[in-house]
């Protein structure tokens, strides 16, 4: 006999939406100007990171938490997470007063450790292991089946997911007209699973768009290969969205509600991130950032149209700025490396500037060491460029006169070592 495969059901998700009402009040549903006028439609932005653990995490956690029998509950809870879903389960424990242990990988950014601490109180205990989320989760996953508490899973779970299915409840009765494309991002596929299934049962005609990092679209994956498969190696940067497996639940159900699934290079939510600051005053983490990332591939289908974006969270560290702006740079093109081997001999890199930096370039970095009996030693040149077509005119130069050089932006490897 067929086991049923669940869905979540329009009731429940309102329940759980009159469930969270205890601590929870709904987030803006704004018109973004800047984005309106950039891609010539209406573009709206559901605000999660202004929740007060400053992501919609909390949304799953509590109401997972509160379907618990009590008698389960005073032994106390477990979860893993690279950071969002942990501040949702501390702020759970904090407020109901129940014992929490939250691993979280080494990896995770210090300002997400410490707001989890802040949240938690002396509610919580704070276990860092593994490099990946995906190895945090095993380990608090193992933890939880030795010491008899119950395990709070970050996304693959239906009272998690229809949780986050709130937001679709709430975003239905903000619109006040019929949207044509929601955004929403993917990680473990808890979130795109209930608003997508809840727009898709009160708005079918609604285009749901999936959107995860490109160096770890576990969801497109798995919907390709028509089953959940774990990915051998992922990119960490998004780490709110850096997940190697989709869950079992959520895939079958956003195969089922979502249109398509866009993967945003992660150079492109670097500059999403900074415009979003420096246009809009929003402070994003790079998962918040995926929804709008992806307007920019999808520039034509949405020209004219209705949509909607789900900021998810705003948990982004200041430290990380100077790699979210390099990265933006790299990716857009406006930032190159070269290893330049110049003649030992006074002012070679002096004519190096006069020569070929040109009027709108700016050496950003150089890394010299001048070695004894040697007729030429290698540097390392950064160089910024105002425009991405400045480039060929830059190696022009180099060529003209005689410059030997190697270009190592696409040599991933020695780009790995040297930047």
């Amino acid at each position: 006999m067929e086991t049923k495969k669940y869905f979540p059901a329009k009731q429940d998700i309102e329940k759980a939406s009159e469930t969270l009402t205890e601590i929870l009040e709904m987030t803006p549903f704004q018109r973004n100007s800047n984005l309106s006028d950039t891609y010539g439609a209406e573009v709206f932005l559901k605000r999660e990171d202004l929740q007060m653990v400053r992501s919609y995490k909390i949304r799953g956690a509590y109401n997972k938490i509160r379907s618990i029998a009590p008698n389960l509950l005073k032994y106390g809870i477990v979860c893993a997470s690279a950071g969002n879903h942990a501040q949702g389960v501390a702020f759970s424990c904090n407020k109901l007063q129940i014992m929490g242990s939250i691993y979280m990988p080494t990896t995770t950014p210090r300002q997400k450790i410490e707001q989890v601490r802040m949240f938690g109180k002396e509610y919580i205990d704070i276990v860092l292991t593994g490099d990946t989320f995906d190895a945090a989760n095993s380990a608090a996953i193992e933890y939880a089946r030795k010491s008899g508490k119950t395990f709070i899973p970050p996304f693959d779970d239906e009272k998690i997911i229809e949780g986050q299915g709130t937001i679709g409840y709430e975003l239905m009765k903000q619109a006040q007209e019929p949207l044509d494309y929601v955004f929403i991002p993917i990680g473990g596929g808890g979130l795109a699973s209930g608003v997508g299934a809840y727009i898709k049962m009160v708005s079918p005609e609604t285009k749901i768009i999936g959107v995860e990092p490109l160096g770890a679209a576990c969801m497109k994956t798995a919907i390709e290969k028509g089953e959940v498969v774990e990915l051998e190696h992922i990119d960490k940067f998004v780490d709110g969205a850096a997940v190697k497996k989709a869950g079992k639940l959520t895939f079958e159900i956003c195969r089922e509600v979502l249109d398509d699934i866009i993967k945003v290079p992660e150079g492109a939510v670097c500059t999403t991130i900074i415009n979003m600051y420096n246009k809009s005053a929003i402070v994003v983490e790079p998962a918040g950032a995926l929804s709008v990332a992806a307007l920019r591939f999808c520039a034509d289908k949405i020209k004219g149209k209705r949509v909607a974006c789900i900021v998810s969270g705003s948990n982004n560290d200041i430290v990380r700025m100077e790699e979210i702006r390099e990265k933006s740079l790299l990716y857009e093109g406006l930032k190159h490396y070269f290893i330049i081997n110049f003649p030992q001999k006074s002012g070679a890199i002096l004519t190096f500037i006069r020569d070929i930096i040109g009027p709108t370039d700016d050496l950003v970095h150089i890394q010299y060491i001048k070695k004894t009996n040697k007729d030429h030693g290698p540097a390392l040149i950064g160089i910024e460029v105002a425009a991405k077509e400045d480039l060929d005119a830059l190696i022009r130069r180099m060529e003209a006169h005689n410059i030997s050089y190697e270009y190592i932006n696409e040599n991933n490897k020695l780009f790995e070592i040297l930047i």
